[in-house]
């Protein structure tokens, strides 16, 4: 084990850095926080090398072989900490890059401009619970490895491919395959009981205030809303995306 103390070294730097996005995006790697995130992470075979407070021990049963382990101070704890109360464990992640995902797979949820992390998260975590085979996130979303978005998804990184993407152009991909693509709006849209489903489908959802762009909406097989039976003007997007799902994929 490596044993790190003062905040200035350059571990320790290196890792405050992966809480922006910028830094994300240039080394490829990401930080996860909590026993259960970095367990997912481990048994995905995703982390480069495991952080650990001082008080901390690594459970039994977890196989980490050659993974480096760096145990460090409370006050690097604090520092990469991003929860209110921490349990003093993380990993550093390395970003999974995926081939022939629209090849192999029949179910995509497509996400445009979703900017709350909590939304983007709880979407990605329904995903992965409905058996769809990817998660698309478009331009103006909130970043796919934000740590709330990672804490709101508990583990699906892990387990489905979660791809940032240019969903005009997925979409006439999806198109040319065969995919029905479903967009959600009310506007020339219908009840999504009353449609007919595709095996192959993939469901487009927007921004929370401000739902779907209407130039992605104009490349869709057909659009969907769920009727409103009480006195709400509409559903949180997370909760919409969840009832579509679990529909187009029955």
């Amino acid at each position: 084990m490596n044993y790190i103390h003062s905040a200035q070294n350059q571990k320790v730097k290196q890792w405050k850095k992966l809480l922006t996005k910028k830094e994300r995006d240039k080394t490829l790697t990401f930080l996860v926080e909590g026993y259960h995130l970095v367990e997912e992470a481990l048994n995905s075979g995703s982390i480069a090398e495991i952080i650990m407070g001082e008080q901390v021990e690594l459970p039994a049963a977890w196989n980490y072989g050659d993974i480096p382990v760096n145990v460090v101070s409370n006050e690097i704890i604090q520092l990469l900490s991003d929860t209110e109360t921490s349990q003093a464990i993380f990993a550093v992640c390395e970003q999974k890059t995926y081939d022939s995902v629209l090849e192999e797979g029949r179910k995509f949820l497509l996400l445009d401009a979703v900017q709350d992390p909590g939304n983007l998260g709880t979407m990605i975590r329904t995903a992965d619970a409905a058996g769809m085979d990817a998660v698309f996130v478009g331009k103006g979303s909130v970043d796919m490895y934000n740590p709330k978005v990672l804490r709101s998804a508990q583990g699906s990184h892990f387990h489905l491919p979660i791809i940032g993407e240019d969903l005009g152009v997925l979409i006439s991909k999806l198109k040319q395959q065969g995919a029905a693509v479903y967009g959600t709006a009310l506007e020339n849209g219908r009840p999504y009981t009353e449609i007919d489903k595709s095996d192959i489908f993939a469901l487009l959802v927007g921004n929370e205030g401000n739902g779907v762009n209407s130039e992605l909406l104009a490349e869709t097989d057909e659009n969907l809303y769920i009727p409103i039976f009480g006195k709400s003007e509409s559903l949180n997007v997370s909760i919409a995306a969840g009832i579509l799902m679990y529909h187009l994929r029955s």
